[in-house]
């Protein structure tokens, strides 16, 4: 997939260049994109007016350009279940999610008014009606037929209604309550301190059995510790029911593995409401008294430290007094593992991460020391869907069913409650049913984030069909231009392929028919249910790395492209139409959630602002944290423009500044600008910054088609330090350095192995946070990669149309 609208359907495609404008042919035979040696730009240069395409040529020689664009006519040779192959390229989806910590506000082009290019009222988006639904919901829904105000956001969940995550569900329901089993792992160590939170109540298991030896369901032995906490090397937070429950994710972890990576589980009883009370550690150094009264359970036979030191450790700790907590000094456990170790100094933030910085006051020279593929990812679907047929979408009058790019769609209409993910919540558990088959799915991207305990993976185009074995190719079942996965194993921990898990509020019907990711609005959900069979729709790609916002919300500017295939040459024309701000939201039983927070963000006749992606610069109060400011990357021709706004503001269109190359502007930079803060040809991009290094690395793949990913690092003249950094200013911006130094030579990172297609990669993104405490954004050693390589298969067969691919990359 390609940050910049690549191809990435269903279909074979070629590359016709026709002077100044470019077409891509889709080869209906084999679904499989196939590019000549020159890929084009898909860019605005005007505002788009019905059948303008807008599609140039900025690509020259054996290139590819900043974007391939994806394909989505559903032609093929996939044989049909009795579903017509013109299939909504988004039906069927729905969200709900709760609000960020600080409320963003609502920039929608749409209003009260009517339209005068509609004839139909302008409706507000389903973000605003989602705020209006009761705060409680009877679980007596009917499943024939319940309604809207029925699917109550997050927030009004039932605290322990299950143990964990939404991955792999097998609930047993009752008047009374609802108990789940789960069948995955954890996501990975972050680092944190379980010891904050609301006072505590009485514990079931402590004090009494504090010291006793407990065997867990899966037979392991655990001593019963209480009151203690472990600083740091945390696993992201889980939310169980019970104790036992907290031992049994920790056992999980381990037999994933197939080693001990869960050293001890701390439960915390009183966390209420949607809280996570769970905390598994990857090591047990340094025990401090607990502000909560933990029930703890440490692995005997297999922690890092023994058992008798560590219960003097325990026991020297439970000695001290509440007040002389406060003088207690963590020295974490966290470290830079290298063989050049360098001076380091650890800190937490407002998320809980802990941060590991280099000591020094120069720029530490980033180098490779080796590198890892892990092979292609495998889908893992989830076994339940939620069973609720969402109402009717308008009908739209004929004089907006033709051909050609009609912004009113996108800007004068709600979001379609036929779009996004259903929340798995209280009142929707008691809808949930068993899909028939195992679905198979085929999609390309794969770009995404760590985000509230969860490894995010987003696709663009996607397509389901049934069950798919090595001698049987499953039948066509529906397609949709967006989806999102979670790796719910961590496997690339231990240097193995991924297992993704699409989650249960993603699903449509029981036959696997995937209701997609972004939700769509009425006009672009309506349009397409009409002419996709004509060869145009709407589609809205999730093409570049998730944003934090704070601790538990992240933001994508998603490409909103309107596809017109011509039926029977099968060429495709792509053009851009402006985007949309999806707000991402994970943690949730049915799934992580995107909210289309403002229809439409930045226009089709300007830069395409954060398509391509952003990074966050975090203020004083550090990672997860509610102040800074968010900056994000313009794609030019030759380089890479620089944009940013307040954490409050990002989906306000006149906030944004613009950097000329010597100051900050409120007027927007034109494509022809040529304002750089880096130069060259880029395709993919993710830009962090490394604390081990103390400067700025960006990681990237170029417009040439050579399967590569490069790096460069930000040559400042001393050490760059986040204002939360041991040593940081508080009052500083330490984003705003990329304005003020040069990059370095590009150096290789990692050259893509051949797929079983034998064309180049494509969709190349860094995985912050992957891999933990030891990730390369938090100051360790380790850096996760994914790409999409075409396998010159049809979607339908077991290798699917394209994979996707992780690699491990270790630095110096």
């Amino acid at each position: 997939m390609k940050a910049n609208l690549r191809l990435t359907g269903l279909t074979l495609i070629a590359v016709v260049v026709i002077t100044l404008v470019s077409t891509l042919s889709a080869w209906p035979h084999t679904n499989h994109h196939r590019f000549h040696n020159t890929i084009r730009f898909v860019t605005p240069s005007s505002s788009a007016g019905s059948g303008s395409s807008l599609v140039h040529n900025h690509s020259a020689g054996n290139k590819i350009s900043s974007g391939i664009p994806h394909h989505a006519s559903g032609s093929g040779t996939a044989k049909s279940s009795g579903t017509p192959n013109h299939i909504s390229s988004d039906t069927a989806l729905f969200f709900y999610s709760a609000s960020p910590a600080t409320p963003i506000p609502l920039t929608d082009t749409s209003n009260e008014e009517e339209s005068k290019t509609t004839g139909y009222p302008a409706q507000t988006s389903t973000v605003k009606v989602a705020a209006t639904l009761p705060a409680t919901a009877s679980s007596a829904v009917s499943r024939s037929s319940p309604s809207a105000r029925a699917l109550v956001p997050r927030s009004a969940q039932s605290a322990n209604l299950f143990d964990g995550g939404y991955q792999s569900f097998v609930l047993t329901l009752s008047n009374q309550a609802t108990q789940s089993t789960i069948s995955s792992a954890p996501s990975p160590p972050s680092s944190s301190s379980s010891s904050s939170g609301p006072s505590s109540t009485p514990s079931s298991v402590c004090p009494g059995g504090n010291g006793t030896t407990i065997t867990s369901s899966a037979g392991k032995q655990y001593q019963v510790i209480c009151g203690i906490d472990f600083p740091d090397n945390d696993y992201p937070f889980k939310l169980v029911d019970s104790f036992d429950a907290c031992i049994q994710q920790c056992d999980l972890i381990n037999t994933n593995a197939g080693s001990i990576g869960c050293f001890a589980a701390l439960f915390v009883a009183s966390r209420e409401g949607d809280a996570n009370d769970c905390y598994l550690k990857s090591a047990i150094n340094d025990p401090i008294p607990s502000t909560l009264d933990i029930e703890g359970a440490k692995l005997i036979n297999g922690g890092k430290s023994s058992l008798s030191a560590l219960s003097s450790s325990i026991l020297a700790v439970s000695s001290l007094s509440s007040s002389a907590l406060l003088s207690v000094v963590v020295s974490s456990s966290s470290s830079i593992a290298s063989s050049n170790a360098l001076p380091t100094e650890t800190v937490s933030s407002v998320s809980g991460i802990a941060v590991t910085y280099a000591s020094g006051s120069s720029v530490v020279v980033p180098t490779v020391a080796a590198s890892s593929s892990q092979g292609p990812a495998s889908n893992q679907p989830t076994e339940q869907y939620i069973n609720w047929k969402p109402p009717a979408d308008i009908t739209l009058p004929a004089n907006l069913l033709t051909k050609g790019v009609n912004g009113d769609l996108t800007t004068n209409y709600g979001i379609s409650l036929d779009t996004g993910v259903l929340e798995l919540n209280a009142t929707t558990q008691a809808l949930l049913a068993d899909i028939t088959d195992t679905p198979h799915i085929s999609r390309d991207g794969g770009k995404g984030g760590y985000l509230n305990g969860q490894h995010l993976f987003l696709f663009c185009d996607t397509g389901s069909y049934t069950t798919t074995t090595s001698t049987s190719e499953g039948n066509f079942l529906g397609f949709m231009s967006s989806s999102v996965a979670i790796d719910v194993g961590m496997n690339g921990l231990s240097g193995k392929s991924l297992t993704l898990q699409d989650g249960i509020g993603q699903w449509a019907d029981n036959q696997g028919r995937i209701r997609g990711f972004s939700p769509m609005t009425q006009g672009e959900e309506s349009y397409n249910l009409v002419m996709q069979g004509n060869g145009q729709r709407y589609a809205v790609w999730p093409e570049s790395s998730i944003i934090p916002l704070d601790a538990e919300n992240a933001v994508v500017y998603a490409p909103i492209v309107y596809d017109d295939v011509n039926m029977t040459t099968k060429a495709a024309v792509f053009t851009y139409t402006g985007n949309t701000l999806l707000t991402i939201t994970a943690g949730g039983r049915g799934g992580p959630v995107a909210q289309r927070t403002v229809n439409k963000l930045f226009n089709q006749d300007e830069v395409e602002w954060g398509c391509v992606g952003g990074i966050r610069s975090w203020g004083p109060s550090g990672v997860g944290g509610t102040d800074g400011k968010i900056y994000i990357f313009g794609r030019v021709q030759d380089g890479l423009l620089l944009a940013r706004t307040g954490y409050a503001d990002v989906a306000n269109h006149g906030s944004y500044e613009y950097w000329t190359g010597s100051a900050w502007s409120s007027s927007m930079l034109p494509s022809t600008s040529t304002a750089y803060f880096i130069s060259g040809s880029f395709m993919d991009v993710d830009l962090f910054y490394s604390p081990r290094h103390l400067t700025f690395i960006i990681v990237y793949m170029t417009v040439y088609a050579d399967s590569t990913f490069y790096y460069r690092y930000l040559e400042a003249s001393e050490a760059i330090l986040p204002p939360s950094a041991p040593g940081g200013d508080q009052s500083s911006d330490y984003v705003e350095n990329l304005t003020k130094y040069q990059w370095s030579d590009q150096k290789l990172l990692y050259k893509a192995p051949p797929g079983l297609g034998k064309t180049y990669a494509y969709s190349g993104g860094v995985h912050q946070g992957y891999y933990g405490t030891n990730d390369i954004t938090n100051g360790g050693t380790k850096m996760l990669l994914s790409w999409t390589a075409p396998t010159g298969e049809n979607p339908a067969s077991l290798d699917s149309e394209y994979q996707i691919v992780t690699a491990e990359i270790d630095w110096d």
